[in-house]
């Protein structure tokens, strides 16, 4: 492909290159499905700060995409620069047992994930529940040997078992399989309009949101879906974002 393009072109096939995006916009997209780029492979160029570009091998000629530490593709008019997907993840729901207000929650949490050497995709939290996402992929890696009763699209490792006896110390915990991420490196100026534009969308089609969160690098907005919906939902908002004029990219 001739460099980062707007969304898979196998999902969508009027997806086009982006010009430039940031080194933290790049990293989002590799991390978050994008596979024209690993998200370690950007690193050396990033620490040093030289902007580097990715182009097709097939076809010099193309302009690519450049990355570099400033100049990224979303605007004012155009507040979407790039969409992405990630199948394969599990949604963990945990609810405080405790009081209201009482500390000390959430590092239980975290230190449970610690204890288990397992890492999170997206989180959103209050005060007394967390939901957040796993990556099937690190599951399947540590799967124990002997049979485990699985709900559908819930891999059993014997680390997510773990985690979850010592969540239900201090919680309650449900955790269900078949999900999708999907992301978009967004102008996160502007993020009540693209969260706007997203959760219409979403309801044009009737596809559920399970869960929403703005990364803490501010360039992206991830909401998860229904696995089974997640290529409807990258179609719908691509359409949205980029295969109308720019100056309606933000309106519902």
């Amino acid at each position: 492909v001739d460099g980062i393009l707007t969304a898979d072109p196998r999902i969508c096939p009027a997806a086009a290159p982006v010009a430039r995006v940031t080194f933290d916009e790049a990293a989002e997209l590799a991390y978050f499905g994008a596979q024209v780029l690993h998200p370690l492979a950007m690193q050396p160029c990033r620490r040093a700060g030289v902007p580097f570009r990715v182009k097709n091998s097939y076809n010099p000629a193309a302009e690519g995409t450049l990355i570099s530490a400033d100049g990224s593709a979303c605007s004012e008019t155009r507040l979407v620069s790039a969409i992405t997907s990630k199948n394969g993840v599990q949604l963990v729901d945990i609810e405080s047992t405790r009081m209201l207000g009482a500390y000390g929650f959430l590092a239980r949490v975290f230190a449970a994930f610690d204890r288990w050497r397992i890492s999170i995709d997206v989180i959103a939290s209050s005060e007394v529940s967390v939901s957040l996402t796993l990556n099937k992929n690190q599951l399947l890696e540590r799967r124990s040997i002997s049979a485990l009763e699985q709900s559908p699209g819930v891999e059993r490792s014997e680390a997510l078992v773990g985690l979850m006896a010592d969540l239900e110390q201090v919680a309650n915990v449900r955790v269900s399989g078949g999900h999708s991420i999907v992301t978009l490196i967004a102008n996160v100026g502007c993020s009540s309009a693209v969260v706007s534009a997203v959760c219409a969308a979403m309801d044009r089609l009737g596809i559920p949101v399970q869960m929403i969160s703005q990364g803490a690098s501010k360039v992206n907005i991830s909401i998860v879906v229904p696995e089974e919906r997640a290529v409807e939902a990258v179609q719908e908002l691509h359409r949205h974002f980029f295969e109308q004029p720019p100056d309606c990219a933000g309106a519902s």
